[in-house]
């Protein structure tokens, strides 16, 4: 069976240094955040707009602390998504290890607004998970006895498989449940057939965060949109310097439509997610999972700004434990195969 193969050494160490890198990125990203307007900050971000390559980028102090902050925003996210999918490669999902992969790609660019190092560790873990002998235990491929060796200290040769046991003559009554006689142990099922109250909750809560959070962000769109003079006058009356620092009504407008259209984008997608994983979809769980995850770290590292974002934060941490049951993967892991009723009565 290709599911007691050993995981090699190689898997461990690209997948632990997949989610240690990421959540040390999401950190880095916090503290860079939380830096961000300070006079060491702008004076760093003035002087590099005034060289070249920053002189030709065309941005003001404003505009390109704008771009930071997007940027590590951006970051913070695709490091809680690779943190997530990285756990389930050490499970031997071949899905989570294409989207890690995938995920990679943006966090290795965005990752450079802290250093670049992090990132960069995480993206050459992500290149050790397609190599030999990674590809061979993901694919379910046993090593011959020589590499199985290399790769555990303690094994040396491959061990064989159990012969099968043969099936029983006609003049031997197959076991039956009834008055004197019991099921054998094999036949009892251990993995539970309804779904567990974990999965609803999990998707209820999924949707009560996603449709506050469109609200939220449509209506902010909406009153900048048509009432700007409101907003940039409680604005100035929060911080009356926002003027001598540079941020412009046309940046925070921008901002506000950019980050309610990728919000809005995202919650939908979460909805859509959660009603597929009420549909038992194993994919649509880690999906979620990889969601949640990078929800809550956006949200924990916006709450630098808005002590309110600790909330959204702490839904998605609770729908994050809810989809790690022990019972929630047993329902999942036994589900039908595909074109058949996902849904148990």
């Amino acid at each position: 069976m290709t599911e007691t193969l050993p995981r090699p050494r190689q898997v461990s160490m690209a997948g632990w240094m997949i989610i240690g890198g990421s959540v040390l990125v999401v950190a880095t990203v916090f503290e860079t955040i939380t830096n961000l307007n300070t006079l060491e900050t702008r004076e760093a971000v003035t002087q590099f707009l005034s060289e070249p390559p920053g002189r030709g980028l065309g941005l003001d102090v404003s505009g390109a602390l704008l771009v930071l902050r997007t940027v590590s925003m951006v970051a913070a996210g695709c490091a809680a998504v690779a943190a997530v999918l990285g756990w389930h490669v050490l499970r031997r999902n071949r899905s989570a290890r294409l989207g890690v992969t995938v995920v990679a790609v943006p966090l290795f660019f965005t990752g450079m607004v802290t250093g670049g190092f992090l990132s960069s560790v995480v993206a050459a873990s992500t290149l050790l998970l397609w190599l030999e002998p990674s590809r061979n235990w993901f694919d379910g491929v046993r090593p011959r006895p020589e590499a199985e060796a290399a790769s555990s200290g303690e094994r040396r040769s491959a061990p064989s498989p159990p012969a099968p046991t043969p099936p029983p003559t006609p003049s031997q009554p197959r076991p039956h449940q009834g008055f004197g006689t019991t099921a054998p142990a094999a036949a009892v099922r251990l993995r539970p057939e309804r779904r567990p109250a974990a999965v609803m909750w999990a998707c209820v809560l999924t949707w009560v965060i996603s449709g506050l959070a469109v609200l939220m962000m449509g209506l902010s769109a909406l009153v900048i949109a048509l009432e700007p003079d409101l907003v940039f006058d409680e604005l100035r009356r929060q911080n009356p310097e926002l003027g001598e620092q540079g941020v412009t009504e046309r940046a925070v407008q921008v901002a506000t439509y950019v980050t309610a259209g990728i919000a809005t984008v995202w919650a939908l997608a979460a909805v859509v997610l959660a009603v597929l994983v009420l549909r038992r979809s194993g994919w649509a769980r880690i999906a979620l999972l990889a969601s949640a995850g990078a929800a809550g770290a956006v949200c924990l590292v916006a709450s630098v700004g808005s002590v309110l974002m600790v909330l959204p934060a702490f839904g998605c941490a609770v729908t994050f434990s809810l989809l790690l049951r022990p019972e929630v993967r047993a329902w999942f892991a036994d589900a039908p195969p595909a074109g058949r009723d996902p849904m148990h009565p």
